[in-house]
């Protein structure tokens, strides 16, 4: 068993580890404890009684009501016709074929790609590349789109993409630990009902088995899973 530190000793002296917590009340607790000297990253993993193996797939995607307190650098690939709509909208690359040269190279210096529906091919391509790094643009995500400019500014603006990894837990980062406990709440109760409507027919039992909200080298927090519905 790992030995606990000295600054994780003193957080678990903070609040019951045992006990679950409302969102708000988590997130006080969760800015509390945390002592990193950067600015943490809000971290919510939910455990669903879903059967992976079944295909039963949650996944989508969210628009955190205050941003998720991070700068997201998005690359646009499409044809001439979009550039100047995705460069007033905020992207931070546009282009095509250089930037496809370039990821073959390995570049993958962004977080996030938003390309239209004409240049899949030569997107489609780089799987290898971008599959393993979560990059690979999606229509379900919205990522793959006629209309870039509303999707650079969404993304930008803290919408993000999220699924259930093979154990069923979905991990998602909902602001940093300087956010205000309201706000972080907020970010939180809007993944939870996002998720409980993704709920697939054929799941059945409790859906959203366990909630634990924790930031970066923190402990985590139990959250009341009865909250979500």
């Amino acid at each position: 068993m790992a030995q606990l530190t000295k600054k994780r000793k003193i957080a678990l002296t903070k609040f019951d580890a045992t006990k679950v917590y409302n969102l708000r009340d988590a997130a006080k607790i969760l800015k509390d404890v945390t002592a990193t000297k950067f600015d943490s990253s809000v971290d919510l993993s939910v455990r669903l009684g879903i059967d992976i193996a079944k295909g039963q797939i949650v996944r989508g995607t969210v628009a955190m009501p205050h941003g998720i307190g991070k700068s997201v650098r998005v690359l646009v690939l499409c044809t001439p016709d979009k550039d100047a709509e995705a460069k007033a909208a905020g992207a931070d690359y546009v282009g095509l074929d250089e930037y496809v040269e370039k990821i073959k190279g390995g570049w993958t210096d962004i977080d996030v790609i938003v390309c239209t529906p004409a240049v899949m091919g030569k997107v489609g391509a780089l799987g290898k590349v971008l599959g393993p790094r979560g990059l690979m643009p999606n229509p379900k995500s919205g990522t793959v789109t006629m209309e870039v400019g509303k999707a650079v500014k969404e993304v930008k603006a803290g919408k993000i993409d999220f699924k259930a990894d093979k154990q069923g837990i979905v991990h998602a980062s909902i602001g940093k630990v300087s956010f205000d406990a309201d706000k972080i709440a907020d970010n939180a109760n809007e993944l939870l009902q996002t998720i409980a409507k993704l709920k697939p027919a054929a799941s059945k039992g409790t859906y959203i088995k366990s909630i634990v909200m924790s930031s970066t080298m923190s402990p985590g927090v139990k959250i009341d899973s009865k909250i979500v519905g």
